[in-house]
């Protein structure tokens, strides 16, 4: 390993790589801790995520730190047939099992589970700081283990490394807040984050059983989708600024509480003038006896 400091064309060439892709790697992360942070109490929130981001970037520099021992994880250590799996290997398919299945798992409780306010704890299980805090750093090892594997193939510079690790995580740990408001606050984009975490983890099974993705497939359409969203975004924002309305987030499911309905016909059926009416027809319907001459008229 590597640590000199010489400013040459190819070592600025792959240091600006390198920041690159832990931008985005950063972004994943940022995405993953907002909505696993958005469960706690408010007064929580914060805390974990910039906690969470912290722990994270210590566990990729202590992982670079021992690059020479991360490299040797690549070695097959059993067979399945003609197929070997390494250390790494079983992280990854590991890792995006359990990506795929909190993703999975979110989207369906944003669709069809219980709803609640942020951190209020009502309609789920109570999650507590450290849970959440293990589920961080479980899939940011998954994440620095890629991360590591890559930027050494790339150069052997600790320097390099260690000094983009630094630099993209001070960037992300300044601009997780405002990512961590914006997706709560707009739901179509928080299902967008959650779709691109269950594509991530789809990636990285598939990359553990060693079916090479080009990463180009999955951050293209990734980019696509975020650029039509932010049309969406802008055209919504427009068009209630046109109306001279307040800008409302959409709904995934329609927020009416459950009502029990017999308690309002019991009402409305009651035999006391004090029952109410309600008027479906022309001729309300009351709880007093009709007469009995009196033609019966429809809905119409």
């Amino acid at each position: 390993m590597d640590f000199s400091l010489a400013f040459t064309p190819d070592l600025v060439a792959v240091f600006l790589t390198l920041f690159v892709l832990e931008i985005v790697l950063g972004v994943d992360n940022v995405i993953f801790i907002s909505i696993l942070a958005s469960k706690l109490p408010k007064e929580q929130q914060a805390k974990a995520r910039n906690l969470g981001l912290t722990l994270a970037m210590v566990m990729r520099v202590v992982l670079v730190l021992f690059a020479g021992w991360i490299i040797t994880l690549k070695n097959d250590v059993f067979f399945v047939g003609d197929m070997g799996f390494s250390w790494k290997d079983l992280i990854l398919i590991a890792g995006g099992l359990f990506l795929v299945y909190k993703a999975v798992t979110e989207i369906h409780h944003k669709l069809e589970g219980a709803e609640e306010e942020h951190g209020s704890g009502v309609g789920r299980k109570t999650v507590t700081f450290g849970s959440v805090l293990v589920q961080i750093l479980l899939l940011d090892l998954v994440f620095s283990l890629d991360s590591v594997i890559t930027a050494v193939g790339m150069t052997e510079n600790l320097v390099v490394i260690i000094t983009v690790v630094v630099l993209s995580f001070g960037i992300m740990l300044f601009a997780s807040r405002f990512i961590f408001a914006f997706v709560n606050k707009h739901p179509t984009v928080k299902m967008l984050a959650l779709s691109f975490l269950l594509l991530i983890g789809v990636f990285l099974v598939a990359e553990g059983f060693e079916i090479k993705i080009d990463k180009a497939f999955i951050y293209g359409p990734m980019a696509f989708a975020i650029f039509v969203e932010a049309l969406n975004l802008a055209y919504s924002a427009r068009k209630a600024k046109r109306e001279n309305r307040e800008q409302h987030a959409v709904q995934l499911r329609p927020q009416y509480p459950d009502v029990d309905e017999s308690v309002a016909v019991h009402s409305a059926l009651a035999g006391a003038k004090s029952g109410g009416s309600v008027g479906l027809s022309r001729m309300p319907v009351s709880g007093d006896d009709a007469p009995a001459a009196e033609e019966r008229q429809g809905l119409g």
